[in-house]
């Protein structure tokens, strides 16, 4: 299996040079998004939790084949890829900018479905990507990937255990336009129940904007655990098996120990900067800080009516509702929503809290 470090594309293709790769982040290729339409701007980027703590998605330069299984914890998940191989980490950023709309839309009181159609330029644009006729066949191929791609798994999302197969995506339509270049207009998705399920039930994450400028499939992968397992603690600790197994990579454990040697001397993640005991084996992660800065900057500070308190109080009880306010507050500005009815917001907050954790 050649290794993760080979330079790649935006969409996995492996480049035939045999230059070395610069470590540092992708330029950003849209800075001002001219060209978003105000919604897709606004969107915060954001990630199924399950999908990040689990490897679903290949790493590899070329297209993997072979039926891959992976057991953790009691959790378990076989993926299945078609012909054309298994989704890629880069393939998935078709996923993230389909949430983040979702989860945009949500937050905004907006009624969402399992269909979402999507301008393929906004897509291209808001991933970091080219708008050549190259990349729209590039995201055409990622899209029969996806499709392409089955899971069978016992992980939950919401409250439903989902054990037969299901695809990440369930169908696909796409609108080209004719002429020489046949570029993609747009693209409309079915996203599978149990995507679905996760983004109703708001077991999502945010992620940094610079996710669509790391160059490599393992940076990514990497990021993807650090923010799910370390968060907005100030750090996270794991042995380097255990990093190996849940990213999902086919390196050696040789060559996967060189990768976050590199990881170490270049200090260049989002949000969490890297250590690595050789002694001992062990990768931690240390927060930046980063997270609790932006939070802290759009924090609602408004005062909530005493009503609110008393009906919050109904629809958890047993419950400090100011420890329950406080997680609001800190969600409200992790997501950089300005309520239009905070007591409304807030109670509907406390009662979600409730349904998830049930008596203390």
């Amino acid at each position: 299996m050649v290794p993760e470090t080979t330079k790649m594309d935006l969409f996995g293709h492996a480049d035939t040079k045999d230059e070395k790769v610069s470590p540092a982040l992708l330029p950003d290729r849209h800075p001002q998004h001219d060209l978003f339409i105000c919604d897709v701007a606004d969107a915060i980027l954001k990630d199924v939790m399950a999908q990040m703590e689990h490897p679903f998605y290949s790493l590899s330069k070329k297209p993997e084949t072979n039926v891959r299984r992976y057991e953790h914890n009691g959790h378990w998940l076989e993926i299945t890829p078609s012909v054309k191989g298994l989704a890629t980490i880069y393939d998935k950023d078709i996923l993230i900018y389909c949430i983040s709309q979702l989860m945009h839309k949500l937050n905004n009181g907006e009624k969402v479905s399992r269909r979402v159609r999507i301008n393929s330029r906004d897509l291209l644009i808001f991933t970091n990507r080219g708008t050549s006729g190259r990349d729209y066949m590039a995201l055409q191929e990622a899209l029969e990937r996806i499709r392409g791609t089955t899971i069978s798994t016992n992980i939950r999302t919401g409250d439903e255990e989902q054990i037969d197969t299901f695809g990440l995506i369930e169908a696909s339509s796409i609108r080209r336009k004719h002429g020489l270049d046949g570029r993609l207009l747009w693209c409309e998705i079915t996203l599978s129940e149990w995507v679905f399920n996760a983004i109703r039930k708001e077991e999502v994450l945010t992620l940094h904007r610079d996710y669509f400028r790391l160059r490599k499939p393992l940076e990514r992968r990497i990021y993807e655990l650090a923010r799910k397992h370390c968060g907005q603690q100030d750090e996270w600790k794991v042995s380097l098996q255990v990093l190996l197994k849940k990213s999902g990579s086919q390196s050696p454990e040789k060559r996967f120990r060189q990768m976050i040697k590199d990881l170490v001397e270049y200090d260049h993640l989002p949000d969490y900067s890297v250590t690595f005991s050789p002694e001992t084996d062990m990768v931690t992660f240390l927060n930046r800080g980063t997270m609790h800065a932006a939070i802290e900057e759009h924090i609602w500070t408004g005062i909530l009516d005493p009503d609110a308190y008393h009906d919050a109080r109904m629809v958890a009880p047993g419950w400090d509702v100011r420890q329950i306010e406080a997680s609001w507050r800190a969600w409200l500005g992790e997501n950089e929503i300005e309520p239009k009815r905070p007591a409304a917001h807030f109670i509907k907050f406390c009662k979600s809290w409730y349904e998830k954790r049930g008596t203390p």
